[in-house]
């Protein structure tokens, strides 16, 4: 049975199960821990994992290291543990250079992060591209250390590799593509690291049920942004010329109740209009952002004005919005399975709406067709079947008037977004008579 066919309980059953597989790994950017994340969720999958090596000039910078990554411990004068990786691996600086010294705590404090306003928060601290090494531990224990020799240990080491990249691509009717992009990086946070790509997994599984795929969907999984970089590197030119829509996903579970779109920088896209129509038409369900270059994910890189590419971003409970954004507050309690699930299937029938919001072209363009001798026309002119769309559905000609406005304005020039505003319905609404006049051949959505 694959993931879309269990029960909403066995499919929460199934993210919870893998979340707390992933949860515990040591990973960064680079090294056995992303690897090893990859691994796993290849199991369920099909990922093809790539690597772009290290000193490897991406645009203006320079792939790193990969760090390898075995403990870190801090004591205290009286030999007391005073930061454990293996207790809870946020007590390192990720990517610390190894260190093995005795020192003070007027020296030690220099090396110590902690969260003033969250006293009782381990914060997430990454050195990636400067030297250093450092502890993070919460406030309330900072405030509490005596003066006194302390034992700083980090057993890490860089060595040449590379930044990995894993991706696999559901081929569609068409070569045109969507991006689904998550990160993978962020060891033991939540909303700010698991939701993402346990999301993307979970679309994978339902757009492969889907009976039919317009489009071509590209899944990409990497480290936050130098993976999207390298991955630009190698990709930029394809997705120039092949791609239709994208959407990076971050911090997607939480207590929000709507999914927010970030809108691409030049906020002219396909996804950019169909998400803000969804979000005028369901508010309750979505929202919109404009684009911030200043904060966000690897949205930000796709965006960059060599690109330019039609990518957004969707969130719900948002980076920088809640207290565990970035500490050990981020976590499964908080974050929530079942929002995850909420998330895939809203996401999914967005999904599904931007496959039949594009251009439409009339196959029978001269002359209205003829409707009747296809079920959709009234074939009695009476006054009992005015208000009828066909012989057997009585619904205020609702279901022809969008039909004929369909019809009327597929000219290969509007795009489904733009009819469904002028004869004043949904996306959803619409959806079904598109489908319905393709099956019967009069109608083309690309």
């Amino acid at each position: 049975m694959i993931f879309m066919e269990y029960s909403k309980n066995n499919r929460i059953k199934y993210l919870s199960d893998l979340f707390d597989r992933l949860f515990p790994i040591a990973r960064s950017i680079t090294g056995i821990g992303i690897e090893q994340s990859l691994a796993i969720l290849g199991e369920h999958m099909p990922l093809t994992i790539e690597k772009v090596k290290s000193g490897t000039q991406v645009f203006d910078w320079t792939v790193p290291p990969e760090w390898h990554f075995n403990r870190a411990i801090l004591k205290g004068p009286d030999g007391e543990i005073i930061a454990d990786s293996d207790v809870n691996n946020l007590h390192v600086v990720n990517y610390s250079a190894p260190i093995d010294k005795t020192l003070d705590l007027d020296e030690l404090q220099n090396h110590l992060h902690s969260i003033t306003r969250l006293p009782d928060a381990i914060p997430y601290v990454t050195s990636y591209y400067q030297r250093d090494w450092g502890f993070c531990i919460a406030k309330k224990t900072r405030d509490a250390l005596k003066p006194g020799k302390y034992h700083a240990y980090i057993d890490s080491k860089f060595v040449e590799g590379g930044v990995p990249l894993a991706q696999c691509v559901l081929e569609g009717e068409s070569c045109k593509e969507i991006l689904l992009s998550s990160y993978l990086c962020h060891p033991s946070m939540a909303n700010n690291e698991l939701s993402g790509p346990l999301v993307l997994l979970g679309l994978y599984h339902a757009i492969k049920s889907w009976p039919r795929r317009r489009y071509t969907y590209r899944f990409l999984i990497n480290p936050e942004t130098i993976g999207s970089l390298c991955f630009l590197h190698l990709y930029h030119q394809h997705l120039k010329e092949s791609l239709i829509s994208g959407f990076v996903f971050t911090c997607l579970g939480g207590p929000e109740k709507t999914l927010s779109y970030q809108l691409t920088r030049n906020n002219n896209t396909r996804g950019d209009m169909l998400m803000s129509h969804l979000a005028k038409q369901a508010p309750d369900k979505w929202s919109v952002r404009t684009f911030d270059p200043t904060d966000g994910s690897d949205e930000r890189q796709y965006n960059a004005p060599g690109f330019q590419l039609p990518i957004g971003q969707i969130a719900r409970t948002i980076y920088g919005k809640y207290d565990g954004y970035h500490n050990s507050l981020d976590t499964k309690e908080y974050m929530g399975i079942e929002t995850l699930v909420e998330s895939i299937d809203g996401i999914g029938a967005a999904l599904q709406n931007l496959e039949v919001s594009g251009i439409s072209t009339n196959l029978s363009p001269y002359g209205e067709p003829q409707l009747g001798k296809r079920g959709l026309y009234p074939t009695m002119n009476a006054p009992e079947k005015w208000q009828c769309s066909t012989d057997w559905t009585f619904d205020q000609r609702k279901t022809l008037n969008r039909l004929l406005y369909l019809l009327s304005y597929s000219d290969g020039n509007h795009s489904i977004l733009d009819i469904i505003d002028k004869c004043d319905c949904s996306i959803e609404e619409i959806r079904p008579i598109v489908e319905l006049l393709e099956k019967e051949n009069l109608l083309k959505v690309s």
